[in-house]
């Protein structure tokens, strides 16, 4: 299961900077607007000590982390909705994502240009909010149109779902209007079942990520203040990131040399990985390993996610013919040094389908197809 984000905002907020700098792949990055019109994709390793601590009791051949893909879209402007810079087509780019990274301006430059002439993060962010929600409107209205042949249809099934959606879409319909996002409408997990076919853009979970100067990765200036406050209202993540910074950082050829620029710098976490586990945390997802003398491999699942659901990440077969699963927490590894001490102490248990896998278990799953 790999976890897809895309990367949102005006021009010239910094997105293909922080893009390249968080995956090291090439992303144009220039002074002007509309510099980025294809997606660049970058897919990235998501950093996880544990995975390391595991390899280096078991001596594996090979370690592999769970990945990341981060889609650098191009930057939206008022009128997206319409077409304006393009819109259309980045739009369709965003619907394809599974969360949201918008990129907030929130540094003074006079030598970077600003779309609008001012750095303002929260006009900025309901620019963007707006426009994502009139692309959704047009997609409520247009299901709202095939209602009336759909409550027709002869099947009861897509009848009765016709007649059932409809004072879901008209809820949605006044709310998009007001370039409120969906994900802060008060729906429930029954509407949001019916409308799970839209795709729609603003129910997906979204993280606001602020680009700041060095001087403020510590202390929150103004504009992050505002965006912070902006964010809680409609329960939202907010991260900080200097994408100068982490530029430079990426551009630093060995791991050594970039530890030691960190430690100057005073950053203890990189970017990346901050962003990652931000973005891990808003979906809800979590890690398990497998371990053995071939591999020790990292998992990505979602919390509560029954034994062989997660077993049906590694494979389909897994899932279906899962028997029992031979699990021990990661932690009781570290603790006691090797999996034969784990098994002496009573800590690998067999599980069966009813099984809730946990963050940090290392699992060995028996299945027959």
């Amino acid at each position: 299961m790999a976890l897809n984000c895309g990367i949102v905002g005006l021009p010239n907020v910094g997105k293909s900077t922080i893009f390249q700098a968080i995956t090291s792949a090439p992303a144009e990055a220039a002074n002007y607007p509309f510099c980025t019109i294809e997606p660049n994709v970058g897919i990235v390793n998501v950093g996880d000590e544990r995975l390391q601590k595991i390899a280096d009791i078991v001596g594996p051949e090979k370690i592999i982390p769970t990945i990341v893909e981060f889609v650098d879209i191009a930057g939206l402007v008022k009128g997206a909705s319409k077409g304006e810079g393009l819109g259309n087509q980045f739009l369709g780019h965003i619907r394809q994502v599974n969360a949201i990274v918008q990129v907030v301006r929130c540094f003074d430059d006079g030598n970077v240009i600003h779309v609008a002439g001012r750095v303002d993060p929260i006009d900025d962010i309901e620019i963007i909010n707006m426009e994502l929600a009139l692309a959704d409107l047009e997609v409520v209205q247009r299901k709202i149109s095939n209602l009336p042949k759909l409550i027709k249809n002869q099947n009861k099934e897509i009848s009765s779902k016709a007649k059932m959606v409809a004072p879901v879409l008209d809820k949605l319909v006044a709310h998009l209007e007001e370039g409120r996002p969906a994900r802060i409408l008060d729906l429930s997990d029954e509407d949001l079942e019916l409308v799970r076919d839209l795709n729609l853009i603003t129910l997906k979970k979204t993280l606001y990520l602020c680009n700041v100067s060095e001087d403020y990765l510590v202390e929150d200036n103004e504009y992050v203040q505002k965006v912070r406050e902006f964010a809680a209202v409609e329960g939202s993540e907010v991260l900080k990131i200097c994408g100068k910074l982490e530029s430079e950082i990426a551009s630093l050829e060995s791991e050594e040399e970039k530890k030691e620029f960190m430690e100057a710098a005073g950053i203890e976490t990189s970017g990346l990985s901050l962003l990652t586990n931000a973005a891990y945390k808003m979906l809800g997802l979590r890690t398990y390993f497998t371990a053995g003398v071939k591999e020790v491999r990292a998992w990505t699942f979602r919390a509560g996610a029954k034994a062989p659901e997660a077993a049906g990440v590694i494979h389909s077969d897994f899932e279906r013919g899962f028997i029992k699963a031979e699990i021990y927490h990661c932690d009781d590894l570290f603790n006691l040094g090797s999996e034969s001490k784990v098994k002496e102490a009573g800590k690998l248990k067999m599980e069966g389908k009813e099984y809730e896998v946990k963050d940090g278990d290392v699992i060995h799953f028996r299945f027959n197809v």
